[in-house]
């Protein structure tokens, strides 16, 4: 079967909203720094009401990475669900606009398109609180089978593991991608998914997964260990391949006996670290689609990162394309 798209991603479909934030704020409305929190939709009214001015964008983990595909010069596609309201045709424009397929079926008459409230203090640590509203609707009858199979690289997102219909769609998409012989990807995405998954990501991993992203904190409660090189070992024989990120200290990549450890890329000023993780991901993907080496593949993923902590929001604002052509890359 042809290959459309070097990866194609399923996650939740989120609006982000990214506003500077001092330490008393977090202090005032009892946020953990650093953490990813779920709320309600009158607990994210209240929040949003309170927060400083900022920046509307389409976001969402697995549709940063797709974003980030896109500006490296891939084929990307992505399923998610947005309601049929004005946040669902904003996110749905900006995917297309970037020159991703997107073609969801919007929920009529359920929660509003989902949207995540960011926090990002002077040292630019971003604290979350996410509403899933109409993202956690998504099914298995929202999988396409044609933009799975055709795809190189299937990436799931690990936040949609909190819904148990996603958990399903997760497994539809899984099979179809494993029958039409495509690598399977997964990102652990947050400890807190960790903690609450663990045994369901593990028996996934262990059944289905060619290739795990994960930071250090992920990984180590993964396996339940404040020891990373006790983690890393344990993950070695459970994948095939994996990438794990460090922040500053950059990433670890281990394939069976190879391990190879990449350097972050610097930057002048670290402003938002939101969406880093997302395009270290899609630099690490948009490599090994096009064949690089699991090294070229590390250091595109540390470049996409470092642009896109040098700036308010998830995505690109510059040219990763040209980014990476400039290094050499």
């Amino acid at each position: 079967m042809s290959e459309l798209y070097d990866v194609a991603a399923i996650g939740n479909a989120i609006v982000d909203v990214i506003s500077p934030a001092e330490e008393a704020f977090l202090t005032r409305h009892a946020l953990d720094k650093g953490a990813m929190m779920l709320v309600d939709e009158a607990r994210g009214e209240q929040l949003y009401g309170d927060m400083a001015p900022g920046v509307e964008t389409s976001g969402g983990s697995a549709g940063n990475t797709i974003a980030g595909i896109a500006s490296l010069g891939g084929r990307a596609a992505y399923l998610g669900k947005v309601a049929d309201d004005q946040l669902g045709k904003v996110f749905t424009h900006d995917m297309r606009a970037i020159g991703a397929h997107f073609q969801p079926t919007p929920l009529v008459g359920g929660p509003s398109t989902a949207r995540c409230l960011i926090n990002v203090t002077p040292d630019g640590e971003r604290t979350m609180c996410t509403y899933l509203g109409a993202s956690v609707e998504f099914t298995a009858d929202d999988v396409d089978a044609a933009v799975i199979e055709q795809a190189k690289i299937v990436y799931l997102e690990g936040y949609l593991f909190d819904a148990e219909p996603a958990r399903r769609a997760f497994a539809k998409a899984a099979g179809l991608a494993r029958g039409a012989g495509r690598q399977i990807a997964l990102t652990l995405s947050d400890g807190f998914v960790v903690e609450r998954h663990r045994a369901a990501l593990m028996g996934f991993i262990d059944s289905q997964v060619d290739i795990l992203f994960a930071n250090d904190t992920e990984l180590c409660a993964l396996f339940e260990t404040q020891d990373f090189d006790d983690a890393l070992e344990q993950l070695r024989v459970r994948v095939k391949l994996a990438a794990v990120t460090r922040g500053a200290q950059g990433s670890v990549i281990v394939a069976s006996a190879e391990q190879v450890s990449v350097p972050a890329f610097g930057v002048e000023k670290v402003v938002d670290t939101t969406g880093a993780g997302d395009q270290y991901a899609a630099g690490f993907m948009f490599g090994l689609a096009k064949g690089r080496s699991l090294e070229d593949c590390g250091r595109l993923g540390s470049l996409a990162a470092s642009e896109v902590i040098s700036h308010y929001g998830p995505r690109p604002q510059v040219s990763l394309k040209d980014l990476a052509a400039a290094k050499g890359l």
